[in-house]
C-alpha cells in the first residue's frame, strides 16, 4: 500500500533530466575542429542579431535561443535535453548529493516557514535550531505572511497550491543558501517558550540523501531504499549494507521503485557488491562502434547473499542497469512490474553561460547483450511520454500476460533463464499494481495537516518515542486515529479495509515526521504487496 510521492508528469521529467551520466565533460581529441567557426554557427548568430536589432517589437533573444536549443534536441531522442542556467544548479546539487546551506527541512504551514527536520551535525543543529521553529527572517528577507507571498510573486490563485508552495520554497532556499562559512542571521519564533530568537548560522555543506532508509525487516532480511544514483549514493549504500550485514542479514531487499537513474559508475559500484570477480556488469557502445565494458571486482561484500530487487514502471536507466546486471548474471530475483525502458546514456556538456545540455552519446547493454530502450520516434515524443497511460490501458500493470515482449529480442542467461530486450526489465516475479487499496479524497485529503498540527502541539510527548517501539505500539488504542476520523464529518461509514489502510498511512505519516523515511517505510511495509511477496519468497527458499 506504499503511497509514492512523485506524480507521473514529475517522474517523466526526472527520468529525462536525470537519466544516466558517464561524467561531466568530454575529452575531445580535436577541440579546434569541434569548436571552430562554421557557416551554421554564423547563420544562427546573424539571425539572433537581426531579431535583436531589427525586429519590430522587443524580444527576449535569450528565451528564443533556449527554445531553439530545446526544439533542436527534441528531434534527436527523448533524453537529450537542455538545462537552463536557472535550473542547472538545482539539478547539479541533487546529483552531487550536497549543497551549501543551513541544514534544515521545512514546510509552509498557513503563512509560516516551519522547520520539520534538522540535519544531524549540520549548521542549524550546531546553532540550536529546533524542529517546530518558525523561520520568520533570514538576513534581510522576511519569510512569513504577505512578504513571502510577494517575494515568491504569487497571484491569488496560486496561494495554498502545490505550485505556489514550490515557488515559496524556492525563495526560502535562496535566502538560506550561500557561500561556505558565510553567516546568515536567522530570526525564529519558538512556540515552546513563546519567544522570537535571534540565531546566527554559519552556512556549511549539507548532504542530500539518496539512500533514504535501511533497516532489518526481520532477523535475516534487510531493506535498502535508493531514490536516485547520485555522486554520494554508493558511500551511503555501503554504510547501510555494512550495518545490515553486521546485524545478521543474509537476504536483501533493494528497493528501486520510482528511481529515475543517475550516475552509471555509481550503479556499477553497487552492483559490484553482489557479483563475483570477472562478471560482466554492463557495456556501452557509441556511434563509432567503440565498446566499453565494466566488470565486477573481488571486493563485493554480499556476493553470497540473496538479493531481491524491487522495480516498477518508474524505475529507469541506472536502476535498470542494476536490475539487468543481476538478472542476466542469475543473481537474485527481480520483483515488481516492467521498468521504464531507458537504454540511452547522456553526457553533460557546458554551454559557457551557466546552462548545459545532456546529450545522448551511447547506448548501454546488459550482460546478455540486451538493449532495454523502449521504441521512440524522433517526430513523436508525446507517444513516448504517454507510455504509462498506454500500460494502464493494455492492462499490464495488473496482468503479467499483458506485458508485450518481442521474441526477436529474446536472450538467455547462463543458467537458462529467458529474458527480453526492447522495452524495460521484465521482472522474474510479477506483482500487480494495488487496485484494492484505493485512496479516497474524503479520507486522506486532511491527513498531512492533521499530522503536522498534532505533532506540533505534542512535540515533547512525541519526541520520547523510539523507532521500534513506535512501529509496534503507536496509537494501539486508536485514540489519535478516532480523533482524525471524527473531524472528517463523513456522510457514510468507513469500510473495514479502508479503515486498515487509513490507519497504516496515518501512522506512517507520523513516523515520517519523527523518524524520516525509515519510519515511513517500516510502517507501510506491513501492507506493501511487493514486500509481502519478498517475505513469502524468502521463506520458501530458506
Amino acid at each position: 500500500m506504499t503511497k509514492r510521492k512523485a506524480s507521473i508528469p514529475i517522474f517523466i521529467g526526472l527520468s529525462i533530466v536525470i537519466g544516466i551520466f558517464i561524467g561531466s565533460t568530454f575529452n575531445y581529441k580535436n577541440k579546434s575542429i569541434l569548436f571552430s567557426s562554421n557557416t551554421n554557427e554564423a547563420k544562427i548568430k546573424k539571425l539572433i542579431n537581426y531579431i535583436q536589432y531589427d525586429y519590430v517589437d522587443k524580444v527576449n533573444t535569450d528565451s528564443l535561443l533556449d527554445d531553439a536549443i530545446t526544439n533542436m534536441l527534441v528531434k534527436l531522442d527523448p533524453h537529450s535535453v537542455y538545462i537552463p542556467k536557472e535550473e542547472l544548479q538545482h539539478v547539479t546539487e541533487s546529483m552531487q548529493g550536497k549543497f551549501v546551506g543551513i541544514g534544515v527541512s521545512f514546510l509552509m504551514h498557513e503563512d509560516s516557514v516551519v522547520v520539520t527536520g534538522v540535519i544531524k551535525g549540520g549548521p542549524s543543529e550546531k546553532a540550536g535550531i529546533l524542529e517546530g521553529d518558525r523561520i520568520i527572517i533570514a538576513g534581510n528577507d522576511t519569510l512569513f505572511g504577505k512578504s513571502i507571498i510577494a517575494k515568491a510573486n504569487l497571484d491569488n490563485k496560486e496561494i495554498g497550491t502545490v505550485l505556489g508552495n514550490r515557488k515559496i520554497s524556492d525563495e526560502v532556499m535562496k535566502s538560506l543558501k550561500g557561500e561556505p562559512e558565510t553567516t546568515v542571521n536567522i530570526a525564529v519564533y519558538r512556540r515552546s517558550v513563546n519567544e522570537i530568537l535571534q540565531i546566527p548560522i554559519a552556512r556549511g555543506e549539507v548532504s542530500i540523501k539518496s539512500v533514504s532508509s535501511y533497516y532489518m525487516i526481520n532477523q535475516t532480511l534487510g531493506y535498502i531504499n535508493i531514490d536516485r544514483f547520485a555522486r554520494t549514493t554508493y558511500d551511503e549504500f555501503k554504510v547501510g549494507l555494512d550495518e545490515l550485514i553486521s546485524k545478521g542479514m543474509t537476504s536483501l531487499v533493494l528497493d528501486l521503485r520510482g528511481n529515475p537513474g543517475g550516475f552509471m559508475d555509481i550503479a556499477n559500484s553497487i552492483i559490484d557488491e553482489f557479483l563475483e570477480e570477472g562478471k560482466l556488469i554492463v557495456f556501452t557502445k557509441n556511434k563509432t562502434g567503440n565498446v566499453d565494458k565494466s566488470f565486477a571486482t573481488s571486493y563485493g561484500d554480499f556476493e553470497n547473499g540473496k538479493v531481491y530487487v524491487l522495480i516498477d514502471q518508474n524505475s529507469a536507466s541506472a536502476s535498470e542497469i542494476v536490475a539487468g546486471a543481476l538478472q542476466d548474471n542469475d543473481k537474485g530475483i527481480i520483483v515488481g512490474r516492467r521498468s521504464f525502458g531507458k537504454g540511452l546514456v547522456q553526457q553533460e556538456m557546458d554551454l559557457g553561460d551557466g546552462s548545459a545540455v545532456r546529450l545522448t552519446t551511447s547506448r548501454y547493454y546488459t550482460p546478455t547483450g540486451r538493449s532495454i530502450q523502449k521504441p521512440y520516434s524522433k517526430n513523436d515524443t508525446q507517444k513516448y511520454n504517454n507510455d504509462y497511460i498506454e500500460r494502464i490501458h493494455n492492462g499490464e500493470l495488473i496482468y503479467k500476460d499483458s506485458i508485450k515482449v518481442d521474441d526477436h529480442l529474446k536472450y538467455t542467461t547462463p543458467k537458462g533463464k529467458v529474458v527480453y530486450g526492447g522495452g524495460g526489465i521484465v521482472p522474474d516475479v510479477f506483482v500487480p499494481i494495488d487496485t484494492v487499496n484505493t485512496y479516497s479524497v474524503r479520507l486522506y485529503n486532511r491527513l498531512n495537516d492533521f499530522v503536522f498540527k498534532y505533532v506540533d502541539n505534542h512535540r515533547v510527548e512525541m519526541s520520547k518515542w523510539k523507532l521500534n517501539d513506535f512501529v509496534e505500539k503507536f496509537d494501539n488504542d486508536n485514540k489519535i486515529f478516532n480523533e482524525y476520523v471524527n473531524q472528517l464529518d463523513l456522510n457514510s461509514p468507513i469500510f473495514e479495509e479502508e479503515s486498515k489502510n487509513l490507519k497504516i498511512y496515518l501512522n506512517a505519516l507520523f513516523a515520517r515526521n519523527l523518524f524520516q523515511e525509515t519510519g515511513y517505510f517500516m510502517i507501510t511495509q506491513k501492507r506493501d504487496p511487493m514486500i509481502l511477496k519478498v517475505i513469502e519468497l524468502d521463506k520458501s527458499t530458506n
